[in-house]
């Protein structure tokens, strides 16, 4: 078996843990495609486990995308510039909230890019969230001593020439879907109770009304314009109901998100896939 290729980023909901099946999916999906789509990229780990021609990668958060084109364009500049925050004296809270702040009041591309690269390594749990006036709040992680990931850096740069980075809703990124292709969504879950409701990772959030919508979008793009969908999210009875029209199978996985690892309990996630027969 081929040995999987891991994000840069820590990850919310990261799809590591279920790239073989998701890869499998695609491929079932659609044999001829050359160009997988993903609306909702986060870090990246189905486009650096797949192989299709192109990539189109999508995310609404401004700062993710930014930081893929920065370290698309000028690698050994990024990677270089990014090492000198790895440091001992930068892993502590006062050295993190300074970042943090500077981050939210800097208007240069480049120099929030790095500091994203930072504050995802030093921050709690590698969660991405801003309040709703889009300002950065992550508190810090207290890591004992955060990794550098310089060879994910550089191998997520090489495969990024393959890739079109764009920052769009993700109903637009189904209005201009190339031809040939294939399209994979990872949105923000439907939350399992009223009290997870973890959708601030992009100022304005993804709400119930925006679940259903995708879900029809994935209809038409597979039953109308032969572009087969497939969409992951939490096994429930609303989640079933919305994608009543897709081929629904669960693949079993651990949460990542919790502080104690040990108590990650083992939740399922559905996979709808939208395809003609």
């Amino acid at each position: 078996m081929q040995q999987k290729t891991r994000a840069f980023l820590k990850w919310a909901g990261g799809k590591y843990s279920l790239v073989d099946g998701i890869a499998q999916r695609l491929s079932l999906a659609s044999q001829s495609a050359d160009t997988l789509v993903e609306p909702f990229v986060g870090a990246g780990s189905v486009f650096l486990n797949t192989d299709f021609k192109r990539y189109v990668l999508n995310d609404i958060n401004a700062d993710l995308i930014n930081l893929y084109n920065e370290l698309k364009l000028q690698p050994d500049e990024f990677v270089s510039d990014a090492r000198k925050l790895f440091v001992d004296l930068n892993n502590h809270a006062d050295a993190y909230y300074d970042y943090r702040k500077q981050f939210n009041a800097s208007v240069d591309i480049y120099e929030r890019a790095i500091l994203f690269l930072y504050m995802n390594r030093h921050g709690y749990n590698g969660l991405c969230r801003y309040n709703l006036k889009g300002i950065f709040n992550v508190p810090f992680g207290k890591y004992k001593k955060p990794y550098f990931p310089e060879k994910e850096l550089y191998t997520f740069a090489q495969k990024a020439q393959k890739a079109t980075f764009t920052c769009k809703g993700y109903a637009q990124v189904f209005k201009s879907l190339p031809n040939n292709a294939v399209v994979y969504c990872d949105p923000p879950y439907v939350p399992l109770s009223k009290t997870a409701s973890f959708t601030s990772y992009a100022k304005g959030g993804f709400d119930l009304n925006d679940q259903a919508i995708l879900a029809n979008l994935a209809e038409v793009s597979a039953f109308e314009q032969s572009t087969p969908v497939l969409i992951s999210n939490h096994d429930t009875a609303w989640t079933r109901k919305i994608y009543s029209q897709a081929s629904l199978d669960v693949i079993q996985v651990k949460r990542t998100i919790s502080p104690k690892g040990g108590s990650r309990n083992k939740v399922n996630e559905l996979m709808a896939l939208y395809c003609k027969s």
